[in-house]
């Protein structure tokens, strides 16, 4: 426990202390209540932590630390939930899709065959995935009770501690995550963790964007824009070939803005829609400097005017087209989430990094610091 409470404060020497007050009002837009979320689980108290800032509004559970609800303004002023998320604990808990709004570890996306190597040792993880490990498999972060070190008007801070052979994972990890509200209509998320042993770590958010609002109809007229002159091709189990390949004259070359769905009637002739059933792929985002926080990706619903805008520290981000949703799962509305109308870009280094020795390595030492940030900013277009 020492570990979290040294990264903790280290978390905080360059912010401001939040208050431990909990906002326990329903919000405006999704009427969720706290009390459907308070039970123990995993022998840990869950509940439901309201955030405002500007004009946006954001509902956030400790288990998972899952992003439940996110309101924003239309270009007529009528706020809509654009994350797709569930109104209680309990359907969260008996989803059939599990990684809805949740925060994503140890290892976010696929490590081929649940193996990889490191120094001398050989790791073995838990199949989660056809033959492949996903997300820090069926017991990773976002199936976890998160300690709340912190909650105030605009801010949460959320702390876990991994322990030592968790999903077959080495040395203890210390994670400490805030999600942030800001005026600009920005959320903001700070990733940082510490290891005893070293250790692959690649952090990042799920959330099921729907611009229209939650249950909303077709994602595939959002106008998309993603600042990657290079993506990651993958065979049919979804793992890379090991190289990225230029976007150029493929379905995938969204450098300037087109239609989610334009290029998915290409599906059956071109090999990589038809592996990923649709976009399931990693973008090698265009950097001028490892680690700066530059663009990564912009998208617009037509209809409302909402436009959402990905800046980040990652090398990476994987664009979904919400390919698996099948209407067995109903939302926090009572719709059920249908297949293509929602869509994730989730902020990343690439898949199978610690299999692919051409990628950006995830490894992380003791006496590192992991530090990483993501900004989803809101606004509106006419």
């Amino acid at each position: 426990m020492n570990s979290i409470k040294n990264l903790f404060l280290i978390f905080f020497l360059s912010s401001i202390t939040f208050s431990c007050t909990t906002n326990m009002e329903s919000q405006k837009c999704s009427n969720l209540k706290a009390e459907d979320f308070q039970k123990i689980v995993n022998a840990k108290q869950t509940n439901l932590y309201f955030l405002k800032n500007g004009d946006i509004e954001m509902a956030v559970t400790n288990y998972g630390g899952r992003i439940v609800s996110l309101c924003t303004p239309g270009k007529d002023g009528t706020l809509a939930d654009v994350v797709l998320g569930f109104k209680s604990i309990d359907a969260y808990l008996n989803a059939n899709e599990v990684f809805h709004g949740a925060l994503i570890g140890r290892v976010g996306n696929r490590i081929a065959n649940g193996k990889f190597e490191l120094g001398d040792e050989t790791y073995t993880l838990p199949l989660n995935n056809g033959p492949n490990h996903l997300h820090g498999g069926p017991k990773g972060f976002h199936n976890q009770v998160w300690d709340v070190k912190s909650v105030s008007e605009n801010s949460i801070v959320l702390t876990y501690l991994s322990k030592d052979g968790e999903m077959g994972y080495p040395g203890n990890l210390s994670v400490v995550v805030e999600y942030e509200l800001t005026p600009k209509n920005e959320v903001i998320m700070k990733y940082m963790a510490t290891t005893n042993k070293s250790t692959p770590v690649n952090l990042t958010n799920h959330a099921f964007f729907n611009l229209r609002g939650e249950a909303s109809g077709t994602i595939n007229d959002h106008v998309l824009t993603i600042n990657a002159d290079y993506y990651t091709t993958v065979d049919e189990t979804l793992i890379p070939f090991g190289e990225n390949v230029p976007v150029d004259g493929t379905p995938f070359d969204f450098r300037t803005e087109k239609a989610i769905g334009e290029d998915l009637s290409l599906q059956e002739s071109n090999v990589q829609l038809k592996h990923g059933l649709g976009y399931d792929h990693n973008f090698a985002l265009n950097k001028s400097e490892k680690g700066a926080i530059t663009l990564a990706a912009i998208v617009v619903e037509p209809k409302s005017g909402r436009k959402m805008e990905i800046f980040t520290e990652e090398p990476g981000i994987q664009l979904y087209g919400g390919n698996f949703m099948d209407g067995s799962d109903i939302g926090k509305y009572g719709k059920p989430f249908n297949y293509r109308e929602s869509f994730a870009l989730e902020t990343q280094h690439f898949p199978d990094s610690p299999n692919q020795l051409a990628f950006p390595s995830i490894v992380l030492n003791p006496g590192e610091i992991y530090r990483t940030k993501s900004i989803y900013r809101f606004s509106v277009v006419d």
